[in-house]
């Protein structure tokens, strides 16, 4: 860094045309004693400094070059010498308006004007004093602008201007002392001047600060503060040169040729130093941090421990690193703290409502859980997790949460995790180890009681890593995640005011003993009822925002939304459904942005050009079905579907073949179907020799997709006797049950999806097993309105509706 006096020439000669006058930078008469503000006029010839900056007093050189400047500077000195002097925001601006120009300048006097070899002008300005530019009001052929002239503000307390002053003195004459390049008659002529608004511009002028800093300091009125400023500067430049002088001392040797390389190595030693002292700063901040936080005494002494390790270290090893690390993780933790949950129930109601349409029972176990934590004050997070196919809204569902219940919202994905060190952390002695993901998400969250989203967390892998589900066991136990151990931080963190809501499609793929650490909450599909009012409250404005549409440029009637949900979307989400109404947005935003003609008020043929031929039609199902061929229903990770069952019969030995891909659990519902005919044939007027000379073929189409599961055995059942009796099944008729060889049928699950299915391909007659009566009753009469359900026991009731 330049030395604050290094660009000060004591008897610097500018002389014009061998006139031999001699010009010091600086005057020791005050400019005030012999002109006053009044003197000087209001309207001003204006000079544009690039990289320097003028003070009342000072005399400096200038080399004029630009066209406007040459200009101004001849104009003011054929006139009354007097020229405004302004510095400008940025030095590469050639041509400045007012915007590039700063407030605050210097008045100044043309003392010469010097015609150099190289034909450029430089002029010597000595400042005056300063003045506020108000308005700039030309800017050809050169700069001119209004002015105020600004008076300096004495200090109030004159004792301790006083010893501003006198240490400013003292720094300066020690900085001389110690710059072997600055004559020790500067000296003598910082002790010349008596003025101290002079001595402090005099001062500031040859500071090796930056051109900015020197214009602050020039906009100050306060000489107190101004003398502050620059105390500051001159002690600042007076450590450097400490500095320089200690590491000189440090390596002062004949600097021969072997010697050169001990010189480098001892200053490169003695810098290290002194950033080691700039590195254990970073160090006692944290311990400052530390002091503030209520820890309990095992944190805090692993805290001491830690620190005491790292002022041992070199900072320049990569332990050092390791151990700042981790110490910033202890400080940054949430340690106890915990956000205030909002106890209004109906406020948190309103605000579940508000994001998500239906969901009853999800809403109504937070609100559960709120109203106990509401009586009680303490109580332990439940663990639940929420069971359903893609699309409900299960992990957006844990956004509402947090909002209604006022706490931070964490959501970690473990779809695909395979290294239990991703749940539990690395040990910190690797170099590059990190904490496990349930503590790194805390320490973003800022809170110890978030609600923390496990999404996926059917889709754990297990690899040579570990098995991250079985870490999981511990964080989602009500029972232990109280002392929840991460293996970087070596310490027990509390989890159990943690609201984890977990997410799955299946219960399958989960760990038995996982599962049984979290509460179940089954996320049904949606009817079409539901869908259309998704559609209406929630996925047509999101899209027309996204889109930059409004209300008035498109509008989508129900039974819009309806023929969309119907024939272009098969789920029981609405993801697929939201992307076909950013389609229509699209569509639309194209004929608004090209400025065509289009039907605001959205027809079916509109829907048809923008989205294409209708994916999906009811017509298959709604069609009268030959004997041998029943309905059936069944429930996959996607939602309910329908499902056919066909049975083919030709001459032969009683042999049965089964095709469709179908798994273990179905070909036994087909096997004890065939069985339970056999030896009831009489009872449904079939003939027992028939069946032993007829080859049966069982067929469930579309036989890529494997299917399997206990819910087809009354369907199996229904289609043989179908067959062989040559009776159709009666049409819009589909069922879902299991049955065993006496002819009892058995309650299966997933009916509001199946349910939901069936009535999405138009079947409105259901037959199910009477236990799932209660099942059925949960679902909003609306939305089964118009279908029929039949609650039998028996296999004979079955076929007494069906055939």
């Amino acid at each position: 860094m330049s030395n604050i006096f290094e660009n000060l020439q004591f008897s610097s000669e500018f002389s014009d045309e061998g006139s031999g006058e001699f010009m010091p930078i600086f005057s020791l008469e005050d400019e005030n004693d012999k002109n006053s503000h009044e003197d000087y006029p209001t309207t001003l010839p204006l000079l544009a400094l690039k990289n320097t900056v003028l003070f009342p007093g000072v005399v400096i050189p200038i080399t004029v070059g630009r066209e406007k400047s040459v200009k101004a500077i001849k104009h003011a000195y054929a006139e009354d010498k007097i020229i405004g002097v302004v510095s400008q925001r940025d030095a590469q601006e050639e041509n400045p308006s007012e915007a590039d120009l700063f407030k605050i300048g210097t008045v100044a006097r043309i003392l010469k004007l010097i015609k150099m070899p190289d034909n450029t002008t430089t002029a010597i300005l000595q400042g005056r004093a300063r003045f506020e530019m108000t308005e700039l009001l030309e800017e050809t052929p050169f700069l001119k602008g209004e002015v105020r002239y600004l008076e300096d503000v004495e200090s109030e307390n004159e004792d301790e201007f006083t010893a501003f002053i006198a240490s400013i003195k003292d720094a300066s004459e020690e900085i001389i002392k110690m710059s072997p390049n600055i004559p020790n008659e500067a000296t003598i002529m910082l002790r010349n001047i008596e003025k101290p608004s002079f001595f402090l511009n005099f001062i500031a002028s040859n500071l090796g600060i930056k051109m900015p800093a020197k214009q602050s300091i020039l906009e100050i009125d306060e000489l107190d503060k101004k003398a502050k400023i620059i105390l500051e500067h001159i002690d600042h430049e007076r450590q450097i040169l400490q500095i320089k002088s200690k590491i000189e001392s440090k390596v002062r040797v004949d600097l021969d040729k072997q010697q050169r390389d001990y010189f480098l190595n001892q200053q490169l030693k003695t810098i290290q130093e002194e950033l080691g002292q700039e590195a254990h700063s970073e160090l006692n901040a944290l311990e400052k941090r530390a002091k503030k936080k209520k820890w309990n005494k095992t944190i805090k002494e692993a805290f001491e421990k830690e620190a005491k390790k790292a002022r041992r270290l070199n900072p320049a090893m990569a332990e050092y690193g390791m151990t700042i690390n981790y110490l910033e993780l202890l400080v940054d933790l949430p340690w106890g703290e915990y956000t205030k949950d909002n106890f209004n129930l109906k406020k948190a109601a309103q605000v579940l409502d508000k994001d998500h349409y239906g969901l009853e029972k999800v809403k109504e176990r937070i609100l559960e859980h709120l109203a106990v934590l509401k009586l009680k004050g303490d109580l332990k997070s439940p663990i639940l997790c929420l069971v359903g196919p893609p699309g409900v809204g299960k992990t957006s569902l844990g956004k509402s949460i947090a909002e209604s219940l006022k706490r931070k919202y964490v959501r970690m994905s473990l779809g695909g995790l395979h290294d239990e060190s991703e749940i539990r952390g690395h040990r910190k002695t690797y170099i590059g180890a990190m904490p496990g993901r349930i503590v790194q998400s805390l320490k973003k969250a800022k809170s110890s009681n978030p609600v923390f989203i496990l999404d996926e967390i059917d889709k754990i892998g297990n690899g040579f890593r570990g098995d991250p589900s079985s870490a999981l066991l511990e964080v989602l136990d009500p029972e232990q995640n109280a002392n929840f151990y991460d293996n970087y931080l070596e310490l027990e963190y509390d989890l159990s005011k943690v609201l984890f809501i977990a997410t799955a499609n299946s219960l399958s793929t989960i760990q038995p003993a996982l599962r049984d650490r979290m509460e179940i909450i089954h996320v049904s599909g949606y009817s079409l009822e539901e869908k259309v009012e998704i559609a209406k409250k929630h996925l047509i404005p999101k899209q027309r925002d996204d889109h930059g549409l409004t209300a008035k440029e498109i509008k989508l009637r129900p039974e819009i939304v309806t023929t969309v949900v119907k024939r272009y979307t098969r789920e029981s989400g609405v993801r697929s459904l939201d992307r076909q109404m950013a389609a229509l947005m699209r569509g639309t935003a194209k004929k608004v942005a090209m400025e065509e003609k289009y039907n605001i008020s959205m027809r079916p043929e509109d829907v048809r050009k923008i989205l294409g031929i209708p994916r999906f039609s009811n017509e298959i199902y709604q069609e009268k079905q030959p004997p041998g061929v029943a309905v059936g229903l069944a429930w996959t990770s996607v939602g309910g579907e329908i499902l056919f069952i066909e049975v083919s019969l030709s001459k032969g030995k009683g042999s049965l073949t089964l095709t469709g891909n179908l798994g273990d659990v179905m070909k036994e519902s087909v096997k004890t179907a065939l069985s339970y005919l056999k030896a009831n044939a009489e009872k449904f007027n079939v003939d027992t020799k028939v069946i032993s000379e007829t080859d049966i073929h069982v067929h469930v189409p579309e036989g890529a997709i494997p299917k399997d599961g206990p819910s087809a055995g009354i369907t199996m059942l229904t289609a043989l006797t179908s067959a062989f009796t040559g009776v159709p099944v009666k049409s819009h008729l589909a069922m879902t049950g299991e049955i065993t060889l006496r002819g009892k049928v058995l309650p299966v699950g997933g009916i509001k999806e199946k349910i939901l299915a069936a009535k999405r391909a138009g079947l409105n007659e259901i037959v199910l097993c009477k236990v799932n009566e209660k099942h059925v009753e949960e679902i909003e009469k609306n939305y089964v309105e118009g279908m029929t359900f039949h609650y039998i026991d028996n296999m004979s009731e079955v076929l007494d509706i069906a055939l």
